[in-house]
């Protein structure tokens, strides 16, 4: 009589560590994968998608047997949107659960804040969120969008729909910072002006003076770069005001599902770029749509960090049993090949070996007067290019930095 590989699967949290067991499993060292993201404070609605994705990614995986028949244990602790937080326990899994890979972080700031931490303690790390691009560092995998998949797609459309004069309305810190230096230089390649642009404290929810500037400047459209549940206050205040902008953003509706949580027709005319939002109508988002919801059947809504996530536990799968083995400079070795592939729901995607990002399908989502979707353009296999372009080549050397268009890698 055959026994079945998977026996008796189960999901316990145990002292901040969610547990994935099997009795198949029980001679089996578990490969043991850190999960620090922000299931609390300011960041949440964002990123709770993501540890639900991870969750069910890894019940997936050990129910097909695990990764090369060892079971995977998830160790995960709430980050509540706190970046000392994430220090203390990106030091906690590296140091005390000895975990073999770690999953970590939705804002840049996050990133910085343990990232020196992994680069110390040679862990290994994915962060599975749409940046402002530039970490060019061995002990990180990305699979989110950068700038040249997104601003390089969406800034020069705007442009030539809407006009030439810009105005860029981010968050201060240096996800919206370099994120808007991105977008000047774009807007200039292009021929067109910065009408202005501003930079808001996280956790500011007041924009009447904000919106009187933009009303002054007299855009043709605005780039808003808003992070968080607080700054998201913007759009309804924005309608509230008449501003009746068309809108650009790499970051809201993909990540924070406003179009959802805002009363129509605050979202009006905004236009984003995004590898992942639950209504792409391909049967691979349907079926990965459809297993989420019927996992989390209160899951607000699936947006690309949770997307991101999910194909970063198959993608490290893909990794150590080729590598056959759990050790980062093995894992890299694989990398090296250039040929990390999966097909993802958003459509084939792949690990770029000098900068170890993600190629991705690039969707131009439009939100109508009525908060529905549609999607004028889409972008296939748009690479990750800039870092490797730039001089980053993690395959002969590892700088372990974060540069931007103004302070690109040194040349050999």
């Amino acid at each position: 009589m055959t026994r079945s590989v998977v026996r008796g699967l189960r999901a316990a949290a145990l002292s901040g560590t969610l547990v994935f067991a099997s009795g198949a499993f029980a001679a089996e060292n578990p490969i043991k994968l850190g999960v620090l993201e922000d299931q609390s404070g300011d960041f949440a609605a964002a990123t709770i998608g993501k540890v639900h994705a991870i969750q069910l990614a890894a019940e997936e995986i050990n129910k097909a047997g695990g990764i090369m028949g060892r079971p995977l244990e998830l160790v995960t602790y709430d980050t509540q949107s706190d970046n000392t937080r994430y220090q203390e326990f990106m030091r906690r899994v590296l140091q005390r659960d000895k975990v073999d890979a770690v999953f970590a972080g939705f804002s840049s700031a996050s990133r910085e804040a343990y990232r020196p931490i992994v680069d110390q303690f040679n862990g290994f790390a994915f962060y599975n969120n749409q940046y402002e691009g530039g970490v060019c560092d061995g002990h990180m995998v990305v699979t989110g969008a950068v700038p040249e998949q997104q601003f390089s797609t969406l800034i020069p459309y705007m442009m030539q729909a809407y006009g030439k004069k810009v105005y860029t309305l981010a968050a201060d810190y240096n996800f919206g910072q370099i994120s808007a230096e991105w977008v000047r230089k774009i807007v200039k390649e292009n021929g067109g002006e910065m009408a202005g642009e501003e930079f808001i404290p996280l956790g500011v929810s007041q924009f009447s003076q904000s919106i009187q500037n933009i009303q002054k400047a007299k855009p043709d459209f605005v780039v808003t770069l808003l992070v968080g549940t607080a700054q998201a206050s913007y759009y309804e205040q924005a309608a509230s005001a008449n501003v009746n902008l068309p809108m650009a953003s790499s970051v809201n509706v993909g990540q924070g599902y406003e179009h959802k949580r805002f009363k129509p027709p605050s979202l009006k005319d905004m236009y984003v770029t995004t590898n992942y939002i639950e209504e792409i109508d391909s049967p691979k988002s349907k079926e990965f749509y459809a297993k989420f919801k019927a996992k989390f059947p209160n899951e607000p809504y699936v947006n690309q960090e949770a997307e991101n996530s999910y194909l970063a536990l198959y993608l490290y799968k893909q990794m150590v049993e080729r590598a056959k083995s759990t050790n980062r400079d093995e894992i890299r070795k694989v990398i090296a090949t250039g040929d990390v592939c999966m097909d993802a729901p958003e459509g084939k995607v792949c690990i770029d070996p000098k900068s170890q990002h993600m190629s991705h399908t690039i969707y131009l989502a439009k939100v109508g007067a009525d908060h529905s979707i549609s999607f004028p353009k889409v972008w296939e296999d748009i690479k990750p290019y800039w870092l490797g372009d730039a001089g980053c080549d993690l395959t002969k050397k590892d700088p372990m930095a974060q540069y931007t268009p103004s302070n690109p890698p040194p040349k050999p």
